[in-house]
């Protein structure tokens, strides 16, 4: 397990990871004049930039793509190839003078055919020596490190630092060119850390270890140990020059937000890429107070049954396995490990009490220590508010003008990709490589080797519907208005605030626990199976969602010129409840009109922005109380940063439901102490009651540009 979109890093390069059954198979002879009729560049005609080149290397197949080095293959059949240890597989179509006219990488249905295109092209891929270390720290634990360094560079060059707990012994020159190749072609040493506890290093593993008190003789924290690590680094490894970035996706970016809290001196860029930075606020865990129950249970478990991770897989849809189960409390008693810490600490911590706020990194940013270049993604399925959050806790800060943010319509991590699409969105341009060579490796040039070409002010964003790259002087950039858009009678969506007092100007459904909206089409797995739909649900048409009688909406008419949103967006929501608790849940959607060029397209609902609020919150995350049953509330929460323009033709919806599921847990709809430990007798059907009126006009807050 990777907590990053790993299926797209190696998509990256053209070659899918294919799961084979059995013992290893035995390779067969092909002559070289049939090798050789496999010879060629083969493209993706989805997308272009994806190329595979195979060519014949004595009496084997070669493969090489311009992020992987060449890989030689063993033959199956006549058409079927694979490398030693069958993570990658091509299969082959022969024209009729036996030459190899297309490949595909999977046999999955729906797995792209690669058509060929010329002769093969072979790359330059600049040596690099690996080797591998334990690293003492202050407390005389020692982590295990793998150091990846280019031979082909005489002067003494930077290094670049990843410390990660999902294992680093794979780490080689390959996977630098895989995932960052604009940096493995500048040289850098690289360096890739087991943290504490996990794979080959020693000590324990805590999940989001907090910040320990540094005036404290022997302390540590994941912050110490990047300080401990980056000490000898700089002292034994030969030919650096005492400069060092760090830079990591997900829990690899909490660790490198880390390492800019009191760093060590030879710490000169940082980059954390959706960071972890508060896991009960807004990332991984809880938003707002509701429980992300999948993906909570199944990393729990995938990083704390060993010290290895472990892989998830359910005998049912995960819809039916988490609704049959009843509560979390329940599910995880039915598994042969309930104590795992994490487990343990959702259960008995389900406010946002001391545990979470220690665990909390936005707490303890007072000082913006080094420069740092923070990556988030719109679509980011994880960690979409750690990004926005760390920055805008360092912009008060930042006196240097040092403190960077790039947002893009990326799922977790994609950026590491070419990324021309996510879901059924083509963005029509390679924007992964974009970033990586226009910004993350300029970035680094500039502070680690002072080389010119960092052209960043402040923010770069990925603005979707335009489908281009912008510039701001800050984030959120100043609207041009911060535009009410209000819910109206007959499911309109207007401009203008409801003009009448009338209390019977309200919407009404009624949230089922049994019969729960789901996040995703169906049927659902585990988060990080080969077929989840984890990584693309936030862009799937939202259309069999918004057809639930469970799930209001209103919508504009059709838009007669572009309206551009850039910056956060806010809900302000009148309803009431017939329960004593209750879940809002409000999502913002771009309807694409019925004659959109793309077929793909006609009719499509996207989601621009959506965000849960469990109300028992509604007056302190730390002291949740009861709603009284009718009582008639205020609520106002963030939808987070978005860049969008909703196209001529399109329409804006907005829709509000009770139910998430099992995205989020349940809420009962009858408060109680814990709803991880809630009883089947506690889970009510209720009214739930959206208010219009000039007394309570419910409505969103967008940040438009222009209208």
């Amino acid at each position: 397990m990777r907590k990053f979109c790993f299926w797209l890093l190696v998509t990256s390069s053209c070659i899918v990871g294919c799961a084979r059954d059995g013992a290893n198979p035995k390779a067969v002879r092909l002559t070289a004049a049939q090798l050789d009729g496999y010879a060629g560049q083969f493209q993706d005609k989805k997308n272009p930039d994806q190329t595979l080149n195979f060519y014949r290397t004595g009496d084997h197949l070669t493969v090489e793509t311009e992020r992987r080095p060449p890989t030689e293959l063993k033959t199956l059949s006549a058409t079927e190839f694979t490398d030693a240890d069958s993570s990658i597989s091509a299969w082959f179509t022969l024209g009729a003078d036996a030459r190899a006219t297309a490949v595909r990488t999977s046999k999955a249905a729906d797995a792209a055919v690669y058509a060929r295109v010329g002769e093969p092209v072979k790359h330059e891929f600049k040596p690099y020596v690996r080797s591998e270390a334990m690293v003492p720290m202050r407390d005389g634990v020692k982590l295990h490190v793998v150091i990846v360094r280019p031979t082909w560079i005489s002067a003494a060059i930077p290094i670049l630092l990843e410390r990660t707990p999902y294992g680093v012994d794979k780490e080689s020159a390959s996977s630098v060119y895989t995932r960052r190749p604009e940096l493995a072609h500048a040289g850098y040493i690289f360096v890739f850390e087991d943290i504490r506890g996990r794979y080959k290093s020693e000590g324990s593993f805590q999940m989001n270890r907090p910040l320990a008190d540094h005036s404290k003789h022997g302390a540590i924290d994941e912050s110490t140990d990047a300080y401990d690590t980056i000490d000898w680094l700089v002292k034994n490894v030969p030919s650096n020059n005492g400069r060092v970035g760090v830079l990591g996706t997900s829990y690899d970016g909490f660790t490198a937000m880390m390492a800019g809290i009191d760093p060590h001196p030879a710490v000169k860029a940082i980059s954390p890429q959706a960071p972890m930075i508060n896991t009960w606020l807004g990332d991984d865990f809880f938003h707002n107070g509701a429980f992300r129950e999948t993906y909570g249970y199944d990393y729990g478990m995938g990083l704390e049954s060993s010290k290895e991770n472990t892989p998830i897989k359910y005998d049912k849809d995960t819809y039916d396995a988490f609704l049959e189960a009843g509560s979390f409390d329940a599910l995880t008693k039915k598994t042969s490990r309930p104590d795992l810490p994490t487990w343990v600490a959702f259960r008995e911590h389900p406010t946002y009490d001391a545990y979470w706020r220690a665990r909390g990194v936005d707490n303890f940013l007072t000082k913006l220590t080094v420069p740092t270049l923070t990556v988030g993604g719109y679509y980011d399925q994880e960690d979409m508010w750690g990004p926005q959050t760390e920055y805008a806790k360092l912009e008060p800060l930042d006196r240097r003008g040092v403190n960077f943010l790039v947002l893009g319509p990326w799922c977790h991590g994609q950026w590491s990709a070419t990324t021309r699409h996510l879901g059924a969105l083509d963005w029509t341009q390679p924007i992964g490589d974009q970033y990586r060579a226009q910004i993350e490796a300029p970035f680094f040039a500039k502070y680690l080797k002072d080389e010119p070409g960092f052209d960043v002010k402040d923010t770069a964003s990925y603005q979707t519907g335009s489908d281009t790259w912008k510039r701001y002087t800050q984030w959120p950039p100043p609207a041009e208005k911060g535009t009410n858009l209000y819910l109206a009678e007959s499911g309109q969506l207007t401009w203008a605030k409801p003009g009448h007092t009338d209390a019977m100007a309200k919407v009404s459904y009624t949230a089922e626990p049994k019969n729960p909206v789901p996040y995703s089409r169906r049927p659902l797995t585990a988060t990080y199976a080969p077929d989840s739909h984890w990584r693309t649900w936030m862009v799937e048409d939202q259309r069999a969602m918004t057809a639930r009688p469970d799930v209001a909406k209103w919508q504009t008419g059709e838009l007669k010129a572009p309206l551009t949103i850039t910056g956060d967006v806010t809900a302000d929501i009148f309803a009431s409840t017939s329960g004593t608790d209750a879940d809002w849940i409000v999502k913002v959607i771009d309807v694409y009109p019925e004659d959109d060029p793309d077929p793909a397209m006609r009719g499509y609902q996207l989601m621009t922005n959506a965000e849960i609020f469990r109300g028992r919150y509604r007056k302190s995350f730390e002291k949740p109380d009861p709603v009284g049953a009718g009582e008639l509330a205020e609520y106002t929460w963030s939808l987070h940063g978005v860049d969008h323009v909703f196209l001529p033709g399109h329409r804006v919806m907005v829709t509000i439901q009770s139910t998430w599921f099992p995205l989020y847990d349940r809420n009962p709809g009858k408060y109680v102490n814990n709803i991880m430990l809630a009883k089947p007798d506690d889970f009510l059907s209720t009214t739930e009651t959206v208010f219009m009126s000039a007394d309570h006009p419910s409505h969103v807050v967008l940040p438009v540009m222009n209208k």
